[in-house]
């Protein structure tokens, strides 16, 4: 084997390796996030102190809040009610999210609130 092959197949070897760890660095972070609500997201409603995302998928409506600052144990709600129905409520002290919620909608409209602290929202009945 002459030097050119050599040279060749040392530095393949060492592209093969260095690509391989660069994968191996790169593959935790690009993983996808683990989906919270099931189908397409309708709403973001945002408001000072979190944002509130609300997801259809066929007759069912689901919504969960997040804080603008994740991390900090606080009261945090979410709230979706099918119009003659009561709301379907979660509320307590986290620190990432409160939720996910989902009722049967069906065809009526729903109402989706949420608030993180001092800060809430409300969408108004959503048909």
């Amino acid at each position: 084997m002459d030097m050119g092959a050599l040279r060749r197949r040392v530095a393949l070897g060492t592209a093969v390796l260095t690509t391989s760890g660069l994968l191996a660095l790169a593959a935790p972070g690009t993983a996808q996030a683990a989906v919270v609500c099931p189908g397409h997201e309708v709403e973001t409603l945002p408001f000072s102190t979190g944002t509130v995302h609300v997801f259809r998928r066929g007759d069912y409506v689901c919504a969960y809040t997040v804080p603008k600052k994740a991390g900090v144990r606080r009261t945090m709600s979410v709230s979706v009610q099918a119009r003659g129905n009561r709301p379907v409520v979660d509320r307590g002290r986290y620190t990432r999210r409160a939720g996910p919620v989902t009722v049967h909608a069906g065809h009526r409209c729903v109402l989706v609130k949420g608030s993180v602290g001092g800060g809430s929202v409300s969408s108004g009945w959503m048909c």
